[in-house]
């Protein structure tokens, strides 16, 4: 006990603070979602939303967080923590020295646990709960866990290559955004959709500020420290935030001659998955321009290449956190400086162009590996139990067939 490293009193409230405003982000991310989809089937967003709360967490504790942290080989963790064994009030000087080791595992939990709901978004309207649960379940434990292994445990395979992915472009953005795309392509498309899904623009704007308002936490908080970097994290994540939102907004002014509320807050969230890998290594400048380009980026994304290819991406989980990750984790090998961070390195801009490689290696290799286990995960699912419920359920809408509830019980 003598050899313990002290906690200090700053880091641990402001990690703890920030592990609940990521918590805040999966119900933020239930209206975000359930606004856009038709009023039968809004309960059913916001019951797999918190299903995930509940059993991801779980997972999590259970095996996940050992699999994920604890030293193993360059892919996979070992059994050190399972059931967060050892887990307790005394800091781990491999990832946060300064907190308890608690307060890391029960932060680095919310990612966990938003990571397989933000799929929701491509599989929405169609996908039996029952399946959807196995599905992030089997998600969980055979992609997200190696991948988050692989990029940020001490012994991880492109940490060791020096990949930089201060919140996770790679282990949240591109990983949630291909599992969407991959998964609704085996799911297949809506039936009896003719026009748009959205029904409740104010809780989409609603559960978009809230989702700004956790990325905070999400993103500053994965400095593990009130500290400067921190500082500089919440800082670029606001600018990147705001300059997608006008630009996203511009563009589709300038295509269809009006700026939206839903393109716009849309542009908001898009700024926000660019930034979640360069925000702790980048300056003010750079965020703002990450955030600029990543708005038409996503905008063209979502607009023409979904219309042009025809696959029901639902709520273009792909297209902005698949397309916004892919460029931010090129952006931070452009733009990153250990004028930030001096546990980063330097970036393109300055020089160093075995960054720029690393960064884009990585996010090849985050495309490769989720995308192959995740068709493999959905293919399974389905001819287990099905992935999703007849045509007849389909229509009548997933509240009452799934659930057995209505939202709007006065307007039916």
């Amino acid at each position: 006990m003598g050899t313990e490293l002290p906690v200090n009193a700053g880091d641990t409230a402001w990690v703890l603070i920030s592990a609940g405003l990521v918590m805040l982000m999966t119900p933020a991310l239930a209206f975000f979602y359930g606004g856009m989809v038709r009023r039968k089937n809004i309960l059913s967003i916001l019951m797999k939303c918190f299903a995930c709360l509940g059993v991801m967490l779980l997972a999590w504790a259970v095996y996940g967080y050992s699999l994920a942290f604890s030293r193993g080989n360059g892919f996979i963790g070992g059994w050190e923590w399972i059931g967060l064994r050892g887990v307790g009030s005394a800091p781990n000087p491999d990832y946060a020295p300064t907190i308890p080791h608690s307060a890391f595992m029960i932060f680095q939990a919310m990612f966990a646990v938003i990571t397989p709901a933000v799929i929701i978004g491509s599989l929405v309207e169609r996908i039996k709960f029952s399946a959807f649960l196995i599905f992030a379940l089997l998600w969980l434990t055979f992609v997200y866990v190696p991948i988050c292994h692989m990029v940020w445990a001490s012994d991880g395979w492109l940490r060791g290559l020096g990949v930089l992915d201060f919140a996770g472009g790679c282990v949240v953005e591109i990983n949630c955004g291909v599992a969407g795309l991959v998964s609704a392509l085996v799911l297949g498309k809506r039936v009896g959709l003719t026009r748009p899904s959205l029904h409740n623009l104010p809780f989409v704007v609603l559960g978009g500020g809230l989702l700004w308002f956790g990325w905070l936490g999400f993103n500053a908080g994965s400095a593990l420290a009130a500290n400067g970097v921190a500082a500089n994290a919440f800082v670029t994540t606001n600018l990147a935030a705001a300059a997608a939102a006008v630009s996203w907004a511009t563009v589709e002014w300038m295509v269809t001659g009006k700026p939206t509320m839903f393109g716009t807050i849309s542009g908001v969230i898009a700024g926000l998955v660019a930034i979640t890998p360069a925000c702790g290594f980048v300056e003010p400048w750079a965020a703002m321009i990450i955030g600029a380009v990543v708005g038409v980026l996503s905008f063209y994304a979502v607009s023409v290449i979904k219309q042009k290819f025809g696959y029901d991406d639902s709520l273009d989980a792909f297209g902005v956190h698949g397309v916004g990750g892919f460029w931010g984790m090129i952006a931070t090998g452009i733009f990153a400086t250990t004028a930030v961070n001096p546990a980063g390195a330097n970036g393109l801009l300055l020089g160093n162009l075995a960054v720029l490689k690393t960064q884009l290696f990585a996010a090849c290799v985050t495309v490769v590996y989720c995308a192959g286990v995740t068709a493999i995960i959905a293919v399974l699912v389905d001819r287990l139990i099905g992935l999703r419920v007849s045509s007849d359920q389909e229509i009548m809408g997933l509240d009452i067939t799934q659930h057995y509830e209505r939202a709007y019980t006065m307007l039916e």
